[in-house]
């Protein structure tokens, strides 16, 4: 059968438009919401071990902040103020995590450089963040002096900037799409003080 040449136009536009859709459509059932089981997941910390997130349920709150790219100013400014408020949250039984598109070996250097208390996670390949609905586009490069000596730091992803608390029952218990890079460690304390106050 001859199929005329404008419907073949319209046809290929209609499957086109009905794939994005559907496409759009499965992400966004995938986001997972406050309430919500927190996918798990696994990936490499700074130092090259294996981090799981299950290891940490009935165990931890687990505090979770994906930044765009180490070594920028506001992401230095946020994984510092967890720093600062290490102590405050380990008392209040959590454990940080950062998750970024960097390369592992830039994780390293991120975290010496400022003297970061806490394990940092490469998520080169973007896939924790698509798990969390975090969205991510193009990766980058930027150069750094450190000691005297530069570094070139690749990212294969840049993740926008998302924070999530996951409760000693697996559940997402917080979640922040519109983070303020100075106020996230002090959100993230009250957060968990509230939770607490209302068990």
């Amino acid at each position: 059968m001859n199929i005329p040449w404008a419907m073949k136009i319209r046809l290929t536009i209609l499957a086109g438009f009905y794939l994005f859709v559907c496409t759009a459509f499965q992400l966004y059932a995938q986001t997972p919401e406050k309430g919500d089981p927190a996918p798990d997941f696994k990936a490499t910390t700074d130092m090259g071990n294996e981090w799981r997130l299950k290891d940490h349920m009935g165990k931890n709150y687990v505090v979770m902040f994906f930044y765009p790219a180490a070594m920028t100013g506001g992401c230095t400014r946020q994984a510092c103020g967890f720093r600062d408020n290490a102590q405050v949250l380990k008392d209040l039984g959590a454990v940080v995590v950062g998750i970024s598109g960097d390369k592992i070996e830039n994780l390293p250097l991120f975290k010496e450089a400022h003297e970061l208390n806490f394990d940092l996670l490469s998520d080169a390949s973007g896939t924790i963040a698509r798990s969390y609905g975090v969205p991510i586009r193009d990766g980058g490069s930027i150069v750094r002096n450190i000691d005297g000596k530069d570094f070139t730091l690749l990212r294969d992803v840049t993740t926008a900037r998302w924070t999530f608390i996951i409760d000693k029952d697996g559940k997402i218990m917080y979640k922040n799409a519109d983070v303020n890079v100075d106020q996230d460690p002090e959100n993230v304390i009250n957060a968990i003080k509230d939770h607490l106050a209302s068990r």
